[in-house]
């Protein structure tokens, strides 16, 4: 059995459906997982014959998580705001964590506040990051 194996057999997951379904995986380094590698074949599993987004967490705080996703469809992302909400939501369940949570992404911050059977809410920087062009007209029925 390899390191990431090991590391793998450790982990605990959520399944959670936040406007999509999510997996989300507590890990105790997120940078030792390869989800280059591991997250398409979590997507493609049977076991989620729809696909799945993938999360992989580690908390690193009282109120702090640093997250990396695998958008079904897309691959790695260097940030997804509905991943950061569930994985801020999966850990205060498990009280891993306390609110508001600082989930930090490859490509930023944002901060989770989110209480039992309260509203959520979500907080961070905004950043251009592309700039592209669509032919609107071919997608049409």
């Amino acid at each position: 059995m390899c390191a990431q194996q090991r590391q793998i057999a450790r982990v605990i997951a959520e399944a959670l459906f936040l406007l999509e379904r999510r997996i989300v995986f507590f890990v105790d380094d997120v940078a030792a997982v390869d989800l280059a590698e591991l997250g398409p074949r979590i997507e493609h599993d049977p076991l989620f014959p729809e696909r799945i987004n993938v999360n992989i967490a580690q908390v690193t705080g009282a109120q702090a998580i640093t997250m990396r996703t695998w958008e079904r469809g897309a691959g790695l992302t260097r940030a997804c705001g509905t991943g950061a909400c569930a994985t801020a939501v999966a850990a205060i369940r498990a009280r891993r964590v306390v609110g508001p949570v600082a989930v930090t992404q490859p490509g930023g911050a944002l901060t989770i506040d989110w209480q039992a059977g309260g509203t959520m809410q979500m907080t961070g920087d905004a950043r251009h990051v592309f700039t592209g062009h669509a032919d609107w007209e071919s997608f049409a029925a």
